[in-house]
């Protein structure tokens, strides 16, 4: 008899829904391996042929951590291009990329974690560059092309399985694993949830990952908005993976739950379905998870229900059918398109902030002063690949205008170090050194190039080495030997002249000098502390270390200045036409994953640059280049741009657009403020109360939202807008490109409510458009918009709501730039009193605050209201309906913790006292009760002291 081939699993068979064939490969998986899923790295099952899986590639504006890739520019600087038909391109070729590096390498993912949607609230958050904008329709907009991207176009199969962060009110790092966000309801409907509903609804989302902060006193893992929220979105199913280390955060630095296997089971319970908790070993979260099911936390069917999700996922990729996957022979890598189109988002995400005059572009043979620390700078950040190609703006500049029109100061200050011995810190270049060293203007004393050691040594040298000193800003500074290499702290503890770039998870080529001793004419003493090991530098006859203190005294470094940055710049700025000071930030420091930023200003050494620049010659122009805004004067500049770091392409786009061969169309994504004294305090998410974002910002900003500038000029008209059924709005208007030059521009539409009784943003983004014109030629801008997008959350009926009345619709090139408006009238629902006596007054619903902050009612839903530092608060319900002719009520709070509460009705002199007995514990209620004499319609006013939560104010009889 001829052996017969058994026929093959139902999960195997690509003619079955995928439900059936989940439901299949479930029933054949023993608990253990389904236990062993629930971790990131998912164990093969070799009897059934499944192959191991691992939930999470990072592939922000390109793949990362894999090795070479194409890197397209940050985040934000694909929000600034306002083009969605780009960003989707950009997803394309990023998912090709993960595709074709996946067939070489097994370790590369396809369950993406990409793009983040966190709202860039507040510009010092240290991971702005990863966020695309301020607004949720923009960001929505942008990372809905993203992901859409990243998918693919199949119906069935998918590319990569894009997974969305960070869930949810996450815009600090100052404390992230244990502050909490105070969001309240309004804020949480029409702000932060809504950037992640409209790209789930879309229907190109795999999945979302929770943030490691809390938000309203509970931790983002155990958010009960994973399933009321985020899983009502869409009928797919959704993956919900943890951020690295959080789900141990709950315990270990949290502190919500006692144990282990209680928080493991809780996010189970509240949604998550991969575990990211420590590394490669799955151990620990296997662990945990047996002991939530011996201890009854979890059943069979909550492993089974997350094993699914993640299972939805692994088929959608076409893991099991890989014959029939449209993906697997998926080679795009490094292609010229690729590179193009790494280019051309470079070139659309510059910003031209101002242009007196016409400065820009320069005209043919201008001699160029390029100056900056970062004029020959092409910076990657935490989350790029490694460069496979790489220009910065002074090699471009050199490509573009001649090298003989093209003169270079870097601004670095170059200094020794001197000992207490009177020797000179030495520090021998690399093996590969080049001939010519980089230099303020060229190349260093050859004689300083010549052999080399393992380890830096001291040397009677007359005058010693001279390093490149960067200041960065808050006194953290980077050097820089001849050759070009940084230096660094390896594990050994020695300091080399090793690195190419600072970088690295922990930091370790910054710096600080500690003034040591007094500070006389003839001594500029220091002690060299090393930032990333906390210790500081010392020299011993083996070579330079970082210190332990208890065994070697830390040296006492003279700091000698052969010559101030400045001092070439001004040299170069006097011989050029024009300067170029490109200045801005390493994305490694200050300002990053783990540390935020502490003020809005240019670091004082490029300040002092900049300086020095315009001093010298009055046609400079400033090129920021970095991950957020700046406040910096630019007054008396007569030009200005920025960009985000643009990724392999950058320095090229930015010598294209400055020579004119492009006309710039990127628009800001986010307010730039004009001092650090606008902004509220950077744990305060809400953004109504405190006046956030160009939504609600009442002041006079630097750069508005929206803001971008062009070698061409626009015209507005023929606006109009109507309503004409009860469920769209329909608006059209004409941009007229009346420049002499070929340009995009970004038609951005708005609208205002103005005499809303609630306060509603000054102005609100309703759409936008990037729409190429030559001169002279006219397009006409369309949209059919929902009438639900001028709907406001209404804390009095729990839900959406659009308010009837006048609604100005507004057209043009900025938030603050309208160039056209009219205005609709529209019936929507009136608003009405709140029936207080049949469901009184979820605490967390108010209207208006002060000083409040909200928290977890229970561990597990709802929220409380307490004074922020336990000190007083107030709170304000509008327009509560006691009923007509009611004379007396009984007020009811429900408590917990230690205060009082008092309750005033607007026209009353005197509160309602209500002193409830003390409660042990944050989530022990107790209610207290109290006459009330009221009727009709009134305002009502609770003032908390003390430390306690309210959840609830009732009134009944």
């Amino acid at each position: 008899m001829t052996a017969q081939t058994p026929p093959s699993p139902p999960f195997r068979d690509p003619q079955l829904p995928i439900a059936k064939r989940i439901d299949d490969l479930l029933s054949r998986l023993t608990l253990d391996e389904r236990v062993a899923f629930l971790h990131q790295f998912a164990p093969a099952v070799e009897r059934l042929g499944v192959a191991a899986f691992r939930t999470g590639q990072e592939a922000l504006h390109g793949v990362a951590w894999m090795g070479p890739a194409t890197v397209f520019p940050q985040a934000v600087g694909l929000g600034a291009t306002w083009n969605e038909e780009l960003v989707h391109r950009v997803g394309e070729a990023v998912s090709k990329e993960v595709r074709a590096m996946r067939a070489l390498d097994d370790r590369v993912g396809l369950n993406v974690w990409a793009p983040t949607v966190n709202l860039l609230r507040h510009p010092l958050w240290g991971r702005n560059e990863e966020g695309y904008s301020e607004d949720p329709k923009l960001t929505s907009a942008i990372a809905t092309a993203y992901t859409r991207g990243l998918r693919g176009d199949h119906p069935v199969y998918w590319r990569t399985a894009p997974v969305l962060k960070h869930w949810l009110a996450h815009n600090n790092e100052t404390d992230r694993a244990t502050a909490s966000s105070s969001v309240r309801p309004r804020v949480l409907h029409e702000y932060d949830l809504r950037a992640f509903r409209e790209t789930v609804e879309a229907g190109a989302v795999a999945g979302v990952m929770p943030a490691y902060n809390l938000v309203n006193g509970r931790p983002n893992h155990v958010s009960p908005h994973l399933d009321d929220q985020l899983r009502t979105w869409t009928d797919e199913d959704l993956l919900v993976c943890s951020d690295a280390g959080a789900p141990s955060n709950l315990v270990d630095s949290e502190h919500y739950y006692d144990t282990h296997e209680e928080a493991t089971a809780a996010s189970l319970l509240a949604g998550v379905d991969s575990f990211t908790d420590h590394g490669t070993d799955s151990s620990k979260i296997v662990a945990r998870l047996r002991g939530a099911l011996a201890q009854g936390l979890l059943s069979e069917e909550d492993i089974d229900r997350a094993v699914r999700r993640q299972l939805s996922v692994r088929f959608r990729l076409g893991e099991f059918d890989p014959q029939y996957d449209p993906y697997a022979g998926t080679s795009d890598f490094d292609t010229p398109a690729h590179r193009a189109l790494a280019q051309e988002a470079a070139e659309q995400a510059i910003v031209l902030l101002k242009n007196d005059d016409d400065t820009l572009p320069l005209a043919p043979g201008t001699r160029v002063a390029v100056v900056g620390l970062l004029a020959d700078e092409c910076k990657v950040d935490w989350y790029s690949g490694t460069l496979i190609h790489r220009s910065t703006p002074l090699e471009a500049l050199y490509d573009r205008f001649g090298a003989e029109h093209v003169e270079f100061a870097e601004g670095v200050d170059r200094v020794r170090l001197r000992t207490s011995a009177g020797t000179f810190l030495h520090v021998p270049p690399a093996e590969d050194a080049p001939d010519v060293a980089r230099g303020a203007e060229g190349a260093l004393d050859p004689a300083l190039l010549a052999g080399r050691t393992d380890l830096p040594a001291l040397t009677a040298d007359a005058d010693g080495t001279a390093f490149a000193l960067i200041d960065w800003g808050e006194g953290l500074l980077t050097l820089r030997a001849p050759d070009g290499r940084y230096l660094s702290v390896a594990e050994d503890g020695f300091v080399r002249a090793s690195a190419d770039q600072p970088g690295g998870w922990v930091v370790q080529e910054t710096f600080r000098l500690e003034p040591h001793g007094s500070q006389g004419s003839h001594e500029n003493r220091h002690l060299l502390r090393h930032v990333g090991t906390g210790r500081h530098v010392s020299v011993a006859a083996d070579g330079v270390r970082v210190a332990d203190e208890e065994e070697t005294s830390p040296e006492i470094f003279e700091l000698i200045i052969a010559e101030r940055g400045e001092e070439s710049v001004k040299r170069a700025a006097a011989r050029a036409d024009v300067v170029v000071v490109v200045a801005g930030n390493d994305p490694h420091i200050n300002g990053r994953e783990t540390e935020d930023r502490t003020t809005l200003r240019l670091p004082a050494h490029q300040q002092r640059l900049l300086d020095a620049a315009r001093a010298t010659n009055t046609r400079t122009i400033l090129a920021l280049t970095s991950a957020y805004p700046y406040a910096v004067d630019v007054s008396d500049l007569p030009a200005a741009l920025w960009t985000a770091h643009g990724g392999q392409a950058a320095g090229t786009a930015l010598a294209r657009v400055l020579a004119g061969d492009v006309s710039p169309a990127g628009r800001l994504p986010q307010t730039w403020y004009a001092d650090d004294a606008d902004l509220p305090g950077l744990l305060d998410y809400d953004i109504i109360g405190s006046r956030q974002t160009y939504l609600y910002f009442e002041g006079t900003p630097l750069f508005p939202f929206g803001h971008g500038l062009s070698y061409a000029s626009f015209a507005y008209a023929d606006l109009t807008a109507g309503a004409e059924d009860d469920e769209t709005l329909r608006v059209s208007f004409t941009v007229t490109n009346t420049g002499d030059s070929a340009a995009d521009e970004v038609a951005q539409l708005y609208t205002r409510a103005p005499d809303s009784p609630v306060t509603r943003p000054r102005r609100e983004l309703l759409a936008h458009r990037r729409v190429p014109l030559s001169p002279g030629e006219s397009v006409t801008v369309s949209f059919e918009l929902p009438l639900s997008c001028l709907e406001f959350w209404d804390v009095a009926i729990g839900g959406r709501r659009l308010a009837p009345g006048a609604y100005e619709i507004l057209a043009g090139a900025s938030s603050e730039d309208i160039r056209a408006r009219t205005t609709v009238q529209l019936t929507g629902t009136p608003a009405t009193p709140r029936p207080v006596r049949q469901r009184g007054l979820a605490a967390a619903d108010f209207d208006e605050h002060s000083g409040a902050g909200i928290v977890d009612r229970t561990k597990v839903s709802g929220d409380a209201v307490t004074p922020a530092g336990g000190r007083e608060a107030e709170l304000l319900y509008r327009d509560c309906d006691f009923g007509e002719g009611v004379t007396e009520v009984t007020v009811e709070v429900e408590v917990a913790g230690e205060g009082v509460v008092e309750v005033l009705l607007d026209g009353d002199d005197k509160p309602t006292v209500l002193t409830p007995t003390p409660t042990p514990g944050p989530y022990d209620y107790t209610t207290v009760r109290a006459a009330l004499t009221t009727d009709g319609v009134r305002d009502v006013r609770v003032r908390l002291r003390g430390p306690l939560r309210l959840a609830h104010v009732g009134f009944s009889g």
